[in-house]
């Protein structure tokens, strides 16, 4: 590969097609940009043909709800999707460190690297990153788009599907760090939907035991036991009261955790993993829930109970890929439906049904 060659613009035959939504909520695939009869990098720029996208839980929110928080919300038509791979196809003669045919994993949070959180390092928290799906900014469900070279992550031979599922990695090794799990702490993750589940195998990678699941479905339940070796489970009856569900994390632990990771952002189960937890321990909080909430307040005073929460991740991704190539997480497991990118309708619809635990989209070869 030659600079001269490098920065040409690439034509595809296939017309480059995006999965939007509206504040109609409505739910569709069409052309999008940039036009796939003239995909050409900017400095600074590769070219990436997408080539699996995993549907997250943000996703969901952004289509159904409209927005997540105060802030975030789609006002236009939008663009979803920020858990992807793909292969480079085209590089602007600045970028010196990806090629042509490379396989990466797309960094979805684009920040302004001169603020004070960028340069201290926490650039997750900077105030106009861009993030890919994020309303204004449209996301990486699309077939071909254009992506700063140093948020794209060589992933050497992991499949496509693998490398999507980096950024829930991502969310989960920074939860666990965060939470300071240690060897034979007593963990337990409230949820057993993705991020909850890759918790687990992020929190037993780290040297927690006991460790206890929490779901309201036995099979999300018995897909987590399948996915992390010697995990322990409870199942959450709807009508469970908060502290009920925590005497059955008790039970279950045969003790009361040091760590909760809660990863519903549910009300409820929030105020179980904190009345479930020992003297002095932590509730590390990574769902997504409503804007207020009430919780044991009185509880927590009372307990020494520190509580911790989550805005995305940042430095996490060489990490991730570590942990992936090194054999201590099998993503792949987790991949329990998949649909061709111009079916995405249908993959948006199986989420949460009949047993789905992450729903891939793929175009073209994901292996």
């Amino acid at each position: 590969m030659t600079s001269s060659t490098s920065a040409t613009s690439v034509v595809r035959s296939k017309p480059n097609i995006g999965v939007f939504t509206n504040p109609k909520h409505a739910l569709y695939i069409a052309e999008c940009e940039p036009k796939a009869e003239n995909l050409t990098p900017g400095p600074g720029e590769v070219i990436v043909q997408v080539r699996a996208t995993g549907i997250c839980g943000s996703d969901i929110h952004f289509q159904q709800h409209g927005q997540i928080g105060p802030t975030m919300v789609v006002r236009d038509e939008h663009i979803l999707g920020h858990e992807s791979a793909g292969e480079v196809i085209a590089v602007h003669p600045d970028v010196k460190d990806l090629e042509i045919g490379d396989r990466v994993a797309l960094e979805p949070g684009i920040p302004c690297q001169n603020c004070d959180e960028c340069l201290q390092g926490r650039y997750h928290g900077c105030p106009d990153v861009q993030f890919k799906s994020t309303p204004p900014v449209p996301g990486l469900l699309r077939r071909y788009l254009n992506h700063p070279a140093r948020y794209c992550h060589k992933i050497g031979n992991m499949s496509y599907e693998d490398g999507a599922l980096l950024e829930p990695i991502c969310v989960s090794l920074v939860g666990v760090e965060h939470a300071n799990v240690g060897l034979a702490d007593p963990v337990v993750i409230c949820g057993a939907g993705p991020i909850g589940v890759i918790s687990a195998a992020c929190a037993r990678a780290a040297g927690a035991e006991p460790l206890v699941i929490t779901d309201i479905d036995q099979g999300r339940l018995d897909y987590a036991k399948k996915f992390v070796p010697g995990l322990r489970t409870v199942l959450v009856d709807r009508s469970d009261e908060p502290q009920q569900v925590a005497d059955k994390i008790i039970k279950t632990a045969e003790m009361r955790p040091k760590i909760c990771i809660e990863c519903t952002g549910m009300e409820a189960s929030i105020s179980a993993g904190i009345y479930s937890l020992a003297f002095a321990g932590t509730i590390h909080v990574v769902g997504v829930g409503k804007d207020f909430q009430n919780i044991p307040f009185m509880h927590l005073s009372a307990n020494e109970l520190t509580m911790k929460y989550q805005y995305r991740y940042a430095n996490a991704w060489p990490k991730a890929i570590r942990l992936v190539n090194g054999g201590l997480i099998d993503v792949s497991a987790l991949i329990t439906h998949r649909f061709p990118l111009e079916e995405s309708d249908k993959a948006f619809n199986q989420v949460g049904k009949d047993g789905a635990v992450k729903v891939m989209i793929v175009d073209g070869e994901a292996k």
